[in-house]
């Protein structure tokens, strides 16, 4: 399992609480209306409850659409075929097929449910329609309101630890790689700690994803864009490992290059605008050009990788920059806060 996949017991316990009252307000709710299968309606809370608000919503406006396909296909098949069994195979046959291909296969466990009903009953009265109907508005109106109470301060605070975590990770490897081409005496473990933390921001992401989705404020993706920018960073240095690992000896260059990663780990933050850092990068590679030329084919070798390992920092520091392009207006102002005055001045210079 990949590290931070497993949800913490507060956060199950907390889900198993909002679906377990919400399955039996919905019944109860159903049960005041003296609606047959009441039961039924606490089921249709259950399998709409998702993980999100935004999911919620588009699920139980499909769900909604869909009744009455379902009620037309029960019609079809369970007037016509005597045999539970049978009559119940054939309809789920058909309600699979035709929810896979107009894309709401979701749709098919609640219809199945409803579809049961119409096969215990075989009433295909409007009352029992519209019996059926409110089971189903019903357990998703619950849902619907269950899902509006979302612990977003939680999720927003693990959040903000995750990118503070994810920096200070990135300034120890950052470290670490300097001390890797400033010694001969190699540290091969910095390329595992790399990996763990790729792997940590791919949940970073999909948590990030799952705070926007349970908000109906679209300034949010700031979280998910952050966390993909910090995701290609991670792959810019992954190359520059394998670039790192054909140096066969250290030329005196190397010192140079990792004077400038030990001055690049402490602006691995997020509100750093990295023009300076990249700036005082093009000058290291020029002043590379213009110092003496290698003697011997090793020498050349070895110093051709150096400037592929200035070009993936360059990219290293390009996927900050852009990022920090594409935030607009209203994410400056409520992430940055100071910092949107400082950079609309500088956008207009």
């Amino acid at each position: 399992m990949k590290p931070g996949k497993r949800k913490e017991t507060g956060a199950v316990l907390i889900e198993a609480v909002r679906i377990a009252v919400g399955s039996g307000a919905a019944m109860y709710a159903a049960s005041l209306l003296r609606l047959e299968f009441a039961a039924s309606a606490g089921m249709v809370t259950l399998l709409t409850i998702l993980t999100t608000k935004w999911e919620t919503l588009r699920l139980s406006a499909a769900r909604i659409l869909t009744f009455i396909l379902a009620a037309v296909l029960a019609w079809a098949v369970f007037s016509h075929i005597k045999s539970d069994g049978a009559a119940f195979g054939i309809f789920v046959f058909f309600l699979v097929l035709i929810s896979e291909w107009i894309g709401w296969r979701v749709t098919a466990s609640v219809n199945a449910v409803i579809g049961t009903h119409f096969l215990a009953t075989r009433n295909f009265s409007v009352t029992f329609i519209a019996n059926e109907f409110l089971i189903v508005f019903l357990g998703i109106a619950i849902a619907v309101i269950v899902n509006l109470f979302q612990n977003n301060g939680v999720q927003k605070s693990r959040i903000i630890e995750n990118m503070r975590f994810t920096e200070q990770d990135f300034s120890n490897i950052l470290e670490e790689l300097a001390a890797f081409l400033s010694s001969e005496d190699r540290k091969e473990i910095v390329w595992e700690k790399l990996d763990y933390l790729e792997a940590k921001l791919e949940v970073f992401i999909e948590q990030a994803y799952v705070y926007q989705n349970n908000t109906f404020r679209s300034h949010t993706s700031y979280y998910s864009s952050y966390f993909e920018m910090r995701a290609k960073q991670c792959g810019a240095l992954q190359h520059l490992h394998l670039e790192m690992e054909k140096l066969k000896t250290l030329p005196k260059q190397a010192v140079i290059v990792a004077d400038y990663i030990y001055y690049l780990k402490n602006y691995v933050t997020e509100m750093n605008r990295p023009e300076k850092q990249l700036a005082r990068l093009h000058a290291l590679a020029e002043d590379m050009k213009s110092q003496e030329l290698p003697h011997s084919r090793e020498e050349f070798e070895n110093r051709a990788v150096l400037y592929h390992i200035l070009m993936d920092l360059e990219e290293f520091l390009q996927y900050k920059q852009h990022f920090v392009e594409r935030i607009d207006d209203t994410q400056f102002a409520v992430y940055w806060k100071k910092e949107v005055e400082d950079f609309s001045r500088s956008r207009s210079s």
